[in-house]
């Protein structure tokens, strides 16, 4: 192709595309939904009877490339016993203005105690805001879960728990 030739093409891009009508998405009238295995915000998983599956074991902040995810663990008493094992995540806190969103936390649990929603709507106009704490993380109470403290399932160890037998 001759050299003057060149400009000439690339006008004929923009002609061409000047008459082609406009993709716009009406977000947030109209909200398209995600992927089924999006990952968005982070969140705490409960057993069946409302223990939680978290088990403060800090994997998940170890493997966060960001260093998005602070977690410190407490040990479980008969009287306060917040899950199955011997230690729970007594603080765990995710600071959305570092998490990149990979799921390496979500690979590292043991217990599958975290998970990944499809809610992507996670600004705000407080950076403070987007530190995300435990109560807000955890999943929702479904209908026949006790809030924890409160004790294991009768006849039951750990490890029905973690097996999934417990129901």
């Amino acid at each position: 192709m001759p050299e003057f030739l060149g400009p000439i093409a690339g006008f004929g891009v923009t002609f061409a595309t000047m008459f082609k009508k406009p993709v716009t998405e009406f977000y947030p009238e109209n909200k398209v939904p995600t992927a089924p295995r999006y990952h968005g915000r982070h969140q705490l998983n409960r057993y069946a009877d409302g223990l939680e599956k978290c088990i403060g074991c800090e994997l998940c902040a170890w493997a966060c490339p960001a260093d998005a995810i602070y977690v410190e663990g407490a040990d479980n008493t008969e009287e306060e016993r917040f899950s199955p094992g011997e230690r729970y995540g007594q603080v765990y806190q995710i600071n959305y203005l570092r998490c990149i969103g990979c799921g390496l936390c979500i690979e590292a649990c043991p217990t599958r105690a975290l998970t990944m929603t499809n809610e992507y709507e996670l600004a705000d106009d407080n950076r403070a805001d987007l530190i995300y704490e435990k109560d807000r993380l955890l999943a929702p109470m479904e209908p026949g879960m006790e809030p924890a403290p409160h004790p294991m399932a009768e006849n039951t160890t750990a490890a029905d728990y973690y097996l999934g037998s417990v129901q």
